[in-house]
């Protein structure tokens, strides 16, 4: 997971706020896939969601979870909690806030009984409750399960009561929500950059950069750093397309100037996708040799679709006998410089190099932790050499968090390394 911090906003934007209900999306074997999807839905219409909250099937945590929603936000859209058990309290709740009262909708319950009827089921008597709408509200027909969805506008809000299962929820909102969301946003046109930087941390990243996006107040920068990466994330609105792209690439050209160095794509690329479309261009290819990283390096090259036109092999030197033996490091370069050493680095990648005869040779060591740390060699020491044709390159560097968050950050900056060495192939 990485952190994400907004560093500006678009006031020009209609804002929207989710609400996921749910005791199952409190623990940790559910994932609220639904708030991701709908983001994504609302961002296309040029509707920026401001806030996601979670809150499980309780009537005080909810009740206080929409009002606040409501006096922040103009859209206010609730995901699930309309099913027919005691514990889906969303309808309650919602009416209970926005002073309406529940009817039964004598349409809808015929709809519900049609759908038990043709699977040859006996109705239970509590999905009735599921034809219950709120006074005022409109229904958006549910055409592939028993709950409707409700939108109900109250004063200066919209409130959006959609039904949990995505199965449900995405043909719902896209045939019934998507054109009234697309009415109250109007025409606005989005545009979008993004930069994907590694070798820099998001602090200093920050420092560099926020003098330059403070100045352009009609642009939103978003800042999400996880480990071995900061995203930085541009978007623009405009009156139309044209507008809204002149506004992000007078800020995107004053940032890719200021990171030029660290940025390794501008697309949703990851850094292994890069690393391997540059193999693919100059028709070069690469072995690994891994110490502390343990094939994750290897891992990630190869989980890329195409791998095998420029991954050869990959070493899992973990032992100092390996290293001999699969590497060819002599043993008194071990004895002497210990096996978490620039010396040791290069051996590997000159070593895999050689043995595989290929263009790139790649070699790290380290110590990944929680253990094995000294005075002179902490925890998170990491070596990495990258070998080609006419050079090899070292780094040594000293990772800091859990055991594999040092392995993903070596692995990650040996990509950069391999990136960084194709470019002067």
């Amino acid at each position: 997971p990485g952190h994400y911090r907004q560093a500006s906003s678009l006031t020009s934007m209609l804002s929207a706020e989710i609400i996921a209900i749910g005791s199952e999306l409190l623990t940790p074997n559910f994932v609220d896939t639904n708030s991701m999807y709908l983001t994504r839905q609302l961002n296309e219409l040029g509707i920026s969601v401001v806030m996601k909250t979670i809150v499980g099937d309780d009537e005080i945590y909810l009740e206080q979870a929409l009002r606040g929603s409501l006096e922040r936000t103009p859209i206010v859209i609730t995901v699930g909690g309309l099913g027919p058990t005691e514990d889906d309290v969303t309808r309650k709740v919602v009416a209970r806030v926005l002073h309406r009262q529940l009817v039964l909708d004598d349409a809808i319950l015929a709809a519900i009984e049609k759908r038990f009827k043709a699977r040859s089921i006996d109705m239970p008597k509590n999905n009735a409750r599921q034809a219950l709408i709120l006074t005022g509200s409109t229904v958006l027909e549910n055409k592939n399960g028993t709950a409707p969805g409700l939108w109900i506008g109250a004063d200066r809000n919209h409130v959006v009561l959609l039904p949990g299962p995505p199965s449900e929820l995405m043909p719902m909102f896209e045939e019934t929500c998507i054109p009234k969301l697309h009415k109250l946003a109007g025409d606005i046109a989005l545009s979008r950059r993004i930069f994907r930087t590694t070798g820099l941390a998001e602090s200093s990243l920050d420092a560099r950069i926020a003098p330059i996006y403070q100045k352009h107040k009609n642009v939103q920068t978003t800042v999400l750093a996880k480990p071995g990466q900061v995203d930085v994330r541009l978007t623009a609105a405009g009156k139309t397309v044209a507008e809204a792209d002149r506004a992000v690439q007078e800020l995107a050209g004053e940032i890719e100037m200021e990171l030029r160095d660290y940025i390794f794509t501008n697309t949703e690329q990851s850094l292994e996708e890069v690393v391997g479309a540059s193999l693919t261009a100059k028709q070069a290819t690469i072995a690994v040799a891994e110490s502390c990283t343990g094939g994750m390096l290897a891992e990630r090259l190869t989980a890329v679709d195409g791998s095998s036109r420029y991954f050869m092999s990959g070493l899992i030197t973990y032992s100092n006998e390996s290293k001999i033996s699969l590497a060819d490091i002599p043993p008194l370069l071990l004895e002497m410089q210990g096996a978490v050493s620039e010396e040791v680095a290069r051996g590997l990648a000159e070593g895999v190099r050689e043995k595989v005869g290929t263009t790139i040779g790649v070699g790290i060591t380290g110590i990944a932790g929680p253990s094995g740390g000294s005075p002179e060699k902490p925890v998170g020491t990491v070596h990495i050499a990258v070998a080609g044709p006419a050079l090899t390159k070292h780094q040594a560097s000293l990772f800091y968090g859990s055991r594999d968050r040092v392995r993903w950050q070596a692995a990650q900056a040996a990509l950069n390394m391999t990136r960084r060495l194709l470019m002067e192939i």
